[in-house]
């Protein structure tokens, strides 16, 4: 089975060892998405709904570099 990484190139990845999204075959995992500019600041502070549209536009990003889409998501926790 063919495993694909992609990473965000943020600091702390390699810091903690993780990445951003993982392809295993068919299967693509995301990990935990925090909304931050990709100089590392908090986007739009104060306001949870410009936060969330950040979140989703960062894990769209990632899906895209493993060959996947939005529309592909079947359950998010």
């Amino acid at each position: 089975m063919t495993i694909q990484r992609t990473y965000s190139g943020a600091p702390w990845e390699a810091r903690v060892g993780y990445c951003r999204a993982l392809r295993a075959g068919p299967h693509v995992w995301v990990t935990g998405t925090v909304s931050v500019t990709p100089q590392g600041s908090i986007h739009a502070p104060g306001d949870p709904y410009q936060q969330a549209l950040r979140c989703f536009r960062i894990i769209e990003d990632a899906l895209e570099e493993v060959d996947a889409r939005i529309s592909d998501v079947v359950r998010t926790r």
